[in-house]
């Protein structure tokens, strides 16, 4: 279990939860809950957060996600949490200034989010992705990635889902400016080969720690395990 924060870190997470079915095939959206409780998280990226098919319904309940101590960035439609599936959650003593959406190339429907937060180590913009399947359009949206982390205002946090089973320096090459942690594999669950989940920050901050959030019930409640990592200032 990740040791509680210091307080002049901001703690992120990047989670896929599956649409909250866990590797039992129930969908039970009280244990994902229940794993980000365990993370002790300002903020948390989540991929997979609404339903798939129209209207997209949030596969986490909006109520449940405030009955536990989070807000939700108002990023989709009506009763959907995220944009594409993708999510931002975060705490009391963190504000919302603004958000958006970030298109992305492909034939996959694909798209990322932003949201622009007053925290304790100033103004952050966090960028929440879920990359494609295929080498080409990883790329691609990678690009598109890297153009959106161009923000002089305040610091930026890019965390997702990539989908890149290399752990050559491919999305550190697209993106220069910004420092992806070393990889720790989180997919899958039960016996975690892939570091599929990654945090990558620009200049502005530095890494205090970072790592997999295993505990139970993290290893059934998706296919993938929470990553998490301690940033603050320099």
């Amino acid at each position: 279990m990740p040791k509680i924060k210091r307080p002049d870190t901001l703690r992120i997470a990047t989670y896929n939860i599956q649409k909250c079915i866990g590797l039992d095939l129930r969908r039970r959206p009280e244990r994902i809950l229940q794993v980000l409780d365990g993370i002790r998280a300002d903020v948390a990226v989540l991929q997979e957060a609404d339903k798939r098919l129209p209207p997209r319904p949030a596969a986490l309940p909006h109520f449940l996600v405030e009955e536990t101590g989070w807000q939700a960035a108002d990023l989709g439609g009506a009763g959907s949490l995220g944009w594409h599936g993708n999510a931002v959650l975060y705490r009391n003593g963190v504000e919302l200034r603004g958000k958006g959406h970030i298109a992305l190339p492909g034939l996959e429907p694909r798209g990322a989010v932003w949201v622009e937060l007053d925290t304790g180590l100033g103004p952050v913009r966090v960028i929440g992705a879920h990359l494609g399947l295929t080498g080409r359009a990883r790329r691609e949206q990678m690009h598109a990635l890297a153009r959106a982390a161009k923000h002089d205002d305040a610091a930026v946090i890019l965390a997702g889902d990539f989908n890149e089973w290399s752990r050559g320096a491919v999305l550190e090459h697209i993106a220069p400016a910004l420092k992806f942690l070393p990889p720790r594999a989180s997919f899958p669950a039960l016996r975690p080969l892939g570091a599929l989940d990654r945090i990558a920050h620009c200049k502005r901050l530095a890494a205090v720690a970072h790592g997999v959030h295993g505990g139970r019930p993290a290893h059934i409640a998706s296919d993938h395990l929470p990553v998490w990592a301690d940033l603050r200032a320099v």
